[in-house]
């Protein structure tokens, strides 16, 4: 019946359509499937789940089976809490993937030179080609969307040297992965990677803004302080961001992320214990830079103090909540905190000892990766002695 609908009717029909029905209406025609697969409508059906998104996509760890697992919270209109699973369609060769970086409700994953792009949406993942370059140590990694060209990316960098802060280091090689192009590709970016210079966050993922990536870094040069490293696509060049003077020294505990739209660093003032930025303090101070490159700009947006002994900030959510992660002997919990109302709110999400929060983010559904090639689901069992090296 769609082939006696003008085009633009047919437009409007499908975009005001959930993306489940959508799917179901690819294998009503090869127009139909045209349509809904292409560059356009997908992009347009994701700036829609944006400004509707009110859901939040939790990744934890089961310890003891070497399984991850992935919950949705969705804040229905009287302010509850519903969780709802998500199936995780694979299984770690390792104890588990390592999460470079979620963007737009599509997941980056990564074991032994193997990444792959997981949409939870549609239930669909693909692996990617190996990079061109390989057995190097250290390496760091990121994953953004380049919003000038449409694309999602992925990006390498791999020291060609373990002292990469001594006299004569290497500079490292930068290699870009485009999900459009379907191909890794060599920079020449490393050419002006600074000198003295070290990334800070791994296993952390590195904040994505505006087509460029963040990383907290070490300086072990003269300023021996700690800074922000960015890389931009746009014209794939390093840059170094200096953050407020005297105010973090080298190693300081931040963590790069987004406020508002803007540039944040989550920053644990005090000594910190164990793992996963656990912290035995009773605040954490968020900074905004308000004007992008301007040093002075840099300012403290707000502290936020929960009174919890074990506790680590996970992000923000609708700019105006902080994600918090409580942790105490017999599990942990996870909670919202209003900046305006200085409320707390208990997500209603709690998990045993034998389970550890990996990642919090905004959740937006979207089509991405629907015209890929379907990858074969594996759920090959795996040996829990087998460790990676």
């Amino acid at each position: 019946m769609f082939e006696y609908l003008p085009f633009e009717v047919l437009l409007e029909i499908f975009h005001r359509l959930p993306l489940k029905s959508l799917i179901q209406f690819r294998c009503v025609s090869k127009s139909c499937n045209s349509l809904i697969t292409s560059p356009a409508f997908i992009n347009f059906g994701l700036t829609r789940s944006h400004s509707d998104s009110n859901k939040l996509i939790v990744r934890y760890l089961d310890v003891k089976s070497h399984v991850e697992r992935y919950k949705l919270i969705h804040e229905d209109n009287d302010n509850n809490e519903q969780i709802q699973d998500l199936e995780f369609p694979l299984r770690s060769r390792c104890d588990c993937f390592q999460l470079v970086g979620s963007v737009n409700g599509l997941f980056c994953l990564y074991e032994e030179n193997r990444f792959i792009l997981w949409n939870p949406c549609i239930r669909k993942f693909i692996t990617l080609p190996k990079p061109s370059v390989t057995g190097l140590f250290p390496c760091y990694l990121a994953f953004l969307f380049d919003s000038r060209n449409n694309d999602y990316k992925v990006v390498r960098i791999a020291y060609q040297l373990v002292k990469i802060r001594s006299e004569g280091a290497k500079p490292p090689l930068v290699e870009v992965y485009s999900v459009r192009e379907g191909s890794w590709r060599i920079t020449s970016a490393g050419d002006s990677y600074p000198p003295k210079i070290t990334i800070s966050n791994w296993p952390h993922q590195a904040a994505s803004l505006n087509g460029a990536v963040y990383f907290p870094a070490n300086d072990w040069g003269e300023a021996q302080s700690s800074v922000v490293l960015s890389f931009d696509l746009g014209d794939e060049v390093f840059r170094v961001i200096s953050l407020p003077n005297g105010k973090f020294k080298l190693n300081a505990h931040i963590v790069t992320s987004v406020f508002k739209g803007l540039l944040s660093l989550i920053c644990y003032e005090h000594q910190h214990m164990g793992e996963y930025f656990m912290c035995r303090v009773k605040c954490c101070s968020v900074w905004v830079m308000k004007e992008y490159g301007v040093v002075d700009s840099w300012t403290k947006q707000f502290t936020i103090d929960l009174d919890m002994q074990y506790w680590k900030v996970l992000g923000f959510w609708k700019n105006d909540r902080i994600l918090v992660q409580k942790i105490q002997l017999d599990g942990s919990m996870l909670f919202s905190y209003d900046l305006e109302s200085q409320q707390v709110n208990n997500l209603g999400f709690y998990r045993s000892r034998w389970y550890s929060y990996c990642y919090v983010d905004n959740y937006v559904e979207n089509l991405v990766l629907l015209d890929k090639p379907n990858d074969a689901v594996s759920k090959r069992k795996v040996s829990k002695k087998r460790k990676c090296r």
